[in-house]
């Protein structure tokens, strides 16, 4: 039973149960109408209710209008003074009471699938005082369900899945399909099923819906997919009833019941016998009807002769078996394989096959080509050892490669160049004997990697490499030597017996045991009066002072030879001498390593004299500066005083120069065409050189006068005027006059000569011509014009 059918029936027994109770209470009523009032002391007798009801029941689907019933009371005497009023659900709108008569009637058609029940109120009026007469009274109006509405399917669609080969009675799934007509009210809303299409496949349970498997054993790979149509009948599947159809789609998924097979029984390839390891030989493939995991198959070599030179693996996306070489081939020692494959499955399921049906056989045979091949070097590597400094022509070792064919061709050997650029190694080309060319040195290359080819003479010349690893032994042929340059000092009352410097050594050989260093004074002057050796035995030595009291102002350097031994056979020699400097150490014994100090000891200078020579050179820097500084100030001011002589004072740079115009014709617009004629040219800069005199008395003055002069010394004064007058009549230097021819303007110009040159003889002329023209409004601001005088 559906929500829906239970929604309704739950709402006709409320309203059964309401109407109970509003006949109770009525009825309640009626009897306390009838009874005495207590407060009363004379009896009265109240009316008897006196409504007449009649059975409110109407069909659904009924046209408008239809008579329902009649509301009346006793008190109405058929004078038309009882006034009848409806109220509650649908009144006035789905229900219209007589006020004369109390006769009820539906004013449009009903739904019970809408509303299957009314409650209304009646009332009974006065019509002149408009006072009930009777007490007001609720009702029900029931509709009457009738066969108006199809069953319809829900939760569609359909659709299902069940494994094949499932027993008969399998359920697969249920429809379900509902009514809107009244379960409770005849046989409108009870429904059957039925299959129309599907059978003999599948059955439906008639009440339930249920679909179940009604055949044996279904076959995926026979038929993977079945539609099967479903109808459901109202009023019991009787005639006259409304029907409803849906579709069941249902699957069949897999199973298991296949095994593989092989479609032939032998399958045969071919492959080179240069093919590398990894080649793909060829693929074989069995089918299996089974899809997903049931058709996962794996595939495998029966032991047996080659076995072990091919291997089958299974390409996940096709599932087919991919043979692979794992080994090298060789036609001259095998030219065919013949092996067994299987394919089995790797999901097995019992229940509808035995193990040995879900495996296949079948038969490979690989053949194996000839291919011409090149020389095979006994192998891929070779490794010597020889040590340096051996003759030319000594024997490294010896490669050795034929050609591995039927033919035997007889093959030569080179060395790659591109592995010997020094060409210190050669090979005999038939039967390849490694030499030396050169001399080999260690500390020069430790190791020489060769690539050695080996060649057929004859066919396709074909080639191949193999690598040839050679080290070179140490032999002790480098001398010993300090790791360093030891700059020792001392300081001055140094005492006797101090540590001056810890020295160590290097030694680009390698020997097997590691280095050993022996250190020692030169023989001849084993005994030095003021330094003693001493060998630490640990690859170092120690220098010690002899005596004490050493003084910079006796001697400032010593030299000290040290002779270095190491451990080889033969031993090697070497002799260093180191530069021991004695110094004017600071209070915590250190000699200063860097300013002025440091500075005078490497020059071997005194500090006062160093000190000397920085002073005079700061001084001569600082006279240069300020030199050349007065030298511009005094430029400056005579541009300005120029300037300020000629009017032109706003102008910050004076250019004298004269302007060539060519005629124009009268009217015509201003066309300047003007070119520079310079008065003198510009002479080459040339370096100035003062008299080998002057400089020498310039220095003398320096050094005599460093921390006597200053402005107002009259040294200085004369050699800052002697500096300038030199400048002011160097005709290398800025400014350059420069002459500007003008075309002729002809005779009787009111205007005058344009030209500045002669402005110190005689002032211009600033009066303005009495008709210029248009042709000179550009050159008023020349004449020195003011701002008003520009227009014209």
């Amino acid at each position: 039973m559906t929500c829906s059918a239970l929604l309704d029936m739950l709402i006709v027994f409320s309203v059964i149960g309401f109407c109970v109770t509003n006949e109770v209470w009525a009825v309640r009523q009626s009897v306390d109408l009838h009874e005495p009032t207590k407060k009363s002391h004379t009896m009265r007798h109240r009316l008897k209710r006196g409504w007449i009801w009649t059975q409110f029941f109407i069909q659904e689907e009924q046209p408008a209008p239809q008579n329902i019933g009649q509301l009346k009371s006793d008190s109405d005497k058929g004078d038309l003074s009882i006034k009848y009023v409806l109220s509650g659900e649908g009144a006035g709108d789905v229900f219209h009471i007589d006020e004369f008569t109390g006769k009820i009637i539906t004013l449009r058609k009903l739904d019970r699938e809408e509303k299957a029940f009314y409650v209304l109120r009646g009332q009974a009026l006065n019509r002149r005082t408009n006072q009930p007469v009777e007490m007001g009274s609720e009702f029900i109006i029931h509709v009457q369900d009738i066969n108006d509405n199809m069953p319809q399917f829900i939760n569609e669609p359909y659709v299902s899945s069940i494994p094949e080969m499932c027993p008969v009675g399998t359920t697969v799934a249920q429809v379900t399909a509902t009514d809107a007509d009244d379960p409770l009210y005849g046989n409108n809303a009870k429904l059957i099923y039925s299959i129309q299409q599907g059978e003999p496949y599948f059955s439906v349970e008639p009440k339930t819906g249920i679909i179940v498997t009604s055949w044996p054993n279904m076959d995926r790979e026979t038929q993977e997919k079945y539609l099967v149509i479903v109808q459901v009948k109202d009023m019991m599947g009787l005639s006259g009833g409304h029907s409803a159809t849906t579709t069941v789609t249902i699957s069949l998924s897999d199973v298991n019941d296949n095994g593989p097979t092989f479609q032939h029984n032998l399958f045969t390839f071919a492959v080179a016998e240069s093919a590398p390891v990894g080649t793909t030989v060829g693929r074989i493939m069995a089918d299996d009807p089974d899809v997903g995991i049931n058709a996962r198959m794996n595939y495998s070599f029966e032991e047996a002769d080659g076995s072990d030179t091919f291997q089958i693996r299974t390409d996940p996306v096709t599932q087919e078996g991919v043979i692979l070489l794992v080994k090298p081939l060789d036609y001259e020692s095998k030219k065919r394989f013949v092996m067994a494959a299987e394919a089995f499955n790797d999901n097995v399921d019992t229940r509808f096959l035995s193990y040995n049906e879900f495996r296949d056989r079948t038969t490979l045979k690989i053949f194996v080509e000839d291919v011409d091949e090149p020389p095979v070097f006994t192998t891929g590597e070779y490794e010597w050892k020889i040590q340096e400094n051996m003759a030319a022509g000594t024997t490294v070792g010896v490669v050795s490669a034929r050609d591995s064919d039927a033919a035997n061709n007889p093959v030569r050997y080179y060395i790659a160049k591109g592995s010997d650029m020094k060409r210190e190694f050669k090979i005999d080309p038939d039967n390849g004997t490694i030499m030396i060319a050169k001399s080999l040195d260690r500390e020069d290359s430790a190791w020489h990697n060769l690539t050695v080819t080996a060649k057929e003479k004859k066919q396709n010349f074909l080639f191949s490499s193999a690598l040839v690893f050679i080290k070179v032994l140490d032999v002790n042929d480098n001398a010993p030597q300090l790791s360093q340059e030891y700059r020792p000092y001392i300081c001055e009352g140094v005492q006797s017996g101090e540590l001056v410097q810890v020295i160590s050594a290097v030694d680009q050989d390698d020997p097997p045991e590691g280095h050993h260093f022996y250190f020692s004074m030169v023989p001849e002057k084993r005994i030095n009066p003021n330094f003693t050796l001493r060998d630490n035995q640990d690859n170092t030595a120690s220098i010690l002072t002899r005596r004490s009291s050493f003084n910079r102002q006796d001697r400032t350097q010593y030299l000290l030879p040290v002779v270095i031994t190491d451990s080889g056979s033969p031993a090697l020699t070497s002799t260093a001498t180191l530069t021991i400097s004695v110094c004017s150490c600071q209070p915590a014994g250190h000699c200063p390593t860097g300013g002025v100090e440091a500075f005078a000891i490497s020059m071997g200078l005194s500090v006062p004299t160093l000190i000397g020579i920085l002073v005079s050179l700061l001084t001569l820097t600082v006279l240069s500066i300020l030199m050349l500084a007065v030298w511009k100030h005094r430029k400056q001011r005579q541009k300005k005083e120029l300037a300020r002589e000629k009017g032109t004072e706003r102008w910050d740079y004076i250019s004298e120069k004269v302007l060539r115009y060519s005629e124009t014709g009268v009217g015509e617009a201003d066309s300047v065409a003007c070119r520079t004629v310079p008065l003198r040219p510009h002479p080459r800069r040339r370096e100035r050189r003062l008299r080998r005199e002057e400089v020498t008395a310039s220095i003398r003055m320096s050094l005599r006068h460093s921390y006597l002069i200053g402005p107002e010394d009259e040294v200085f004064q004369q050699f800052i005027l002697d500096r300038l007058a030199d400048a002011d009549n160097d005709p290398c230097v800025p400014p350059f006059d420069c002459l500007h021819s003008y075309a002729f303007e002809g005779t009787g110009s009111p205007a005058g000569s344009l030209s500045s040159l002669g402005s110190c003889a005689s002032e211009p002329n600033f009066e303005r011509p009495p008709d210029p023209g248009p042709r000179f409004m550009r050159l008023a601001p020349w004449t020195g014009a003011g701002e008003e005088q520009t227009t014209f």
